[in-house]
């Protein structure tokens, strides 16, 4: 169990250390990017080399410079998406956990119903009637992932709130509002940024989805644009698909487990805080 425990640390600490550097690659990519991403660099279908590490795309511009800069978008999305999903579920899920009723029944069905509701078909549904950009990208990835994370603290405040320090505070008169504030949402706190470091994944995931239909931000390019892209220029049939669409790949991918990497450790701890709590 502790060798377990040690290796899902260690794992935790991995993914937290590349997700730092993909941060700052995010942040400080335009003065490491070789090239303007924008600007033509070199002829098209040029093969890896010195000049260009990742070779060039079907226009002439630097693949590598696209990737650096694809980081940004993609990051920004995830990030976004997942905070205002996991601040409005978050919300609705203290709100139904503690007023219980038929406010926690009304929201808990609402739950249910976005949870059934096939995800990824949604997706590209709702966001082929937008406007296509980061904005409606970020709304619309939002308004798929709120419904789990509403879940699981709604669960989490329904214990809370029949602790025994909740209980006498309440005896001795304390308010909804106080109770929450003082009581409840420093209790859920640990559990909403478990929620957020997962949604985050799944939102860098959706953005990719998106892209790859042709749903994605048309002026700026992401990891996932840069597969549309990729597939619908060529890149499959000249071969470029080896320095065109595996490195973005390799990055979702890698971005993806180190989020889940990190997630998982918070969680453990998040579990043990959680059930030291309701032993006290």
């Amino acid at each position: 169990m502790r060798r377990r425990h040690r290796s899902g640390r260690n794992l935790a600490v991995a993914g937290g250390v590349v997700l730092v550097l993909f941060g700052l690659l995010a942040v400080f990519g335009s003065d490491i990017a070789p090239y303007d991403a924008g600007e033509r660099a070199g002829r098209p279908f040029l093969e890896p080399s010195r000049a260009h590490p990742l070779g060039t795309d079907d226009v002439g511009h630097d693949i590598l410079s696209e990737l650096i800069g694809g980081a940004r978008v993609s990051l920004m999305i995830g990030l976004a998406a997942a905070a205002i999903a996991v601040v409005a579920g978050g919300l609705l899920g203290v709100v139904a956990g503690f007023r219980r009723g038929a406010v926690d029944a009304a929201l808990m069905r609402t739950v249910d119903f976005a949870l059934v509701v096939p995800t990824i078909p949604l997706l590209i549904v709702v966001a082929s009637y937008l406007e296509r950009g980061m904005r409606s990208q970020v709304v619309v990835v939002a308004v798929l992932l709120w419904a789990e994370p509403a879940r699981i603290v709604r669960s989490q405040v329904l214990s809370v709130r029949e602790r025994t320090h909740v209980l006498a505070a309440r005896t001795f008169g304390a308010r909804g509002p106080y109770l929450v504030r003082r009581h409840i949402v420093p209790a859920v706190a640990p559990l909403l940024i478990a929620q957020f470091v997962r949604v985050v994944s799944i939102a860098i995931l959706f953005e990719v989805a998106l892209s790859f239909v042709g749903l994605g931000d048309p002026v700026r390019r992401s990891w996932g644009s840069m597969i549309q892209f990729a597939t619908d220029r060529g890149a499959f049939l000249t071969g470029a698909w080896k320095w065109w669409i595996v490195p973005p790949g390799l990055c979702v991918a890698v971005v993806v487990c180190s989020f889940a990497f990190v997630g998982m450790g918070i969680e453990e701890r998040v579990d043990r805080r959680l059930a030291r709590g309701a032993a006290g």
